[in-house]
């Protein structure tokens, strides 16, 4: 819900310029948006519940799209489901259950988590497997512009052929080459002109799914989905791509590259990346068994705690979960309640000022919390202005955390 136009929500009405750090560019930069702001993160692919370290990106840009709201600004905020690609399916395969029985459980467990978390709904979440004839468009486009090849039934984009291929990471070849073979590719193909090229579409297994192509019946590459999606809803350039920092390379620098290519036009203007969340000193991953599920520290803390717990840590930075976290969370949630519940306080506007001002510096959540927290201590230890308890209830709906409501008791 956005602040009123009236009242106290106006108090501290922050009106600099928002500035976010821009991959590509590698500083931060104006975002300089428009009335209405394009924004698109990619999002899950559903064969696993919501974890820790997709929380941190969702409510990163939930976060962002709230404070764009509270500027006046309308937010097309698209986030899709990859219900098809090379993870989902040896999943399903494992489970011995329909790849798409199995993306609507993990899709509606996902939902479940993002309404616990009360973030802003999206705009559309358009599913892949909804939208293959406009990826197969997408690469026709492509081929006529001589940027594919194929050999068997699979179609290569030729990275040889999109002069500024490595210009979202800025990583060199090697790495990129490295990145590749961790994160899905397989450089070492022989049928590759160049190693760095990567899939558009390819056959299908046996058992899997499979689309009539001019390049044969089969299925669609992983990054061919997300442009196709992507400007088929918001149109072929973007204000805002988001995602985690794993997807800087193979996955947006192949984005960019087959939409540019495709249309001639820049696709987003703005690249922004979430850095990654670990476990106690370890990489979080499900093949080590220490992924924190949101659904299950639900039971025993109330969402907005997980909210605040996330907003000690500065969105592109990696660092480290510890159980003592939600604890601590917790306790600074019932802090902020019982202040907003008070009568009087300081000069609410020099704590409002501060929170949009730090949202609008890169995002920077951990100042923002910190402005929130003097605030509800200063209510705490009284003062003579009335209107403090509501800028400061104001304040945390404007971060996602709503003070009107006692903490939910959990087991």
């Amino acid at each position: 819900m956005r602040p009123s136009e009236s009242g106290p929500a106006l108090v501290g009405r922050y009106r600099g310029a928002v500035r976010l750090f821009d991959t590509a560019r590698a500083e931060i930069v104006p975002l300089e948006p428009g009335e209405v702001v394009s924004l698109y993160v990619c999002g899950i692919t559903p064969y696993d519940s919501t974890h820790l370290g997709h929380a941190n990106t969702y409510l990163t840009y939930d976060l962002l799209v709230r404070r764009l709201e509270d500027r006046g600004h309308r937010v097309r905020y698209v986030r899709n489901i990859t219900d098809v690609d090379d993870s989902i399916l040896p999943k399903a395969r494992e489970l011995g259950i329909d790849f798409l029985e199995l993306a609507a459980q993990e899709t509606a467990r996902f939902h479940g988590d993002m309404v616990a978390l009360e973030t802003r709904p999206v705009e559309a979440e358009p599913h892949a497997t909804k939208w293959v004839a406009e990826m197969v468009d997408l690469i026709g486009k492509l081929d006529a512009r001589g940027h594919v090849y194929a050999i068997d039934g699979t179609a290569f984009f030729d990275v040889s052929t999109f002069d500024s291929f490595g210009a979202v990471s800025g990583y060199d070849e090697a790495t990129m080459i490295e990145y590749s073979r961790e994160r899905g590719g397989n450089p070492e193909d022989p049928r590759l002109r160049n190693p760095l090229d990567f899939i558009l579409w390819q056959p299908s297994l046996a058992d899997e799914p499979s689309w009539d192509s001019p390049w044969g019946p089969g299925r669609p590459g992983w990054h061919i989905e997300c442009s196709a999606m992507s400007m088929g809803i918001l149109g072929s350039t973007i204000d805002i791509h988001g995602g985690g920092s794993d997807l800087i390379f193979p996955h947006h620098e192949c984005e960019r590259a087959q939409s540019e290519a495709a249309t001639g036009e820049t696709f987003s203007r703005h690249w922004m990346h979430c850095g990654m969340v670990a476990y106690e000193g370890t990489k979080m991953s499900k093949s080590l068994g220490n992924l924190v599920f949101v659904s299950e520290l639900s039971k025993v803390a109330d969402p907005r705690a997980i909210r605040l717990a996330l907003m000690a840590h500065h969105y592109r930075e990696d660092w480290e979960w510890f159980d003592s976290d939600i604890a601590d969370a917790s306790a600074l949630l019932e802090r902020l309640i019982t202040a907003a519940a008070g009568e009087m306080g300081p000069n609410p506007a020099p704590f409002a000022e501060r929170v949009r001002a730090a949202l609008d510096d890169d995002l920077d959540a951990p100042t923002a919390r910190q402005a929130l927290v003097e605030l509800a201590d200063a209510i705490t230890a009284g003062g003579d202005d009335s209107t403090a308890p509501k800028v400061l209830a104001e304040l945390g709906a404007l971060c996602g955390v709503r003070l009107d409501r006692p903490a939910t008791p959990r087991s």
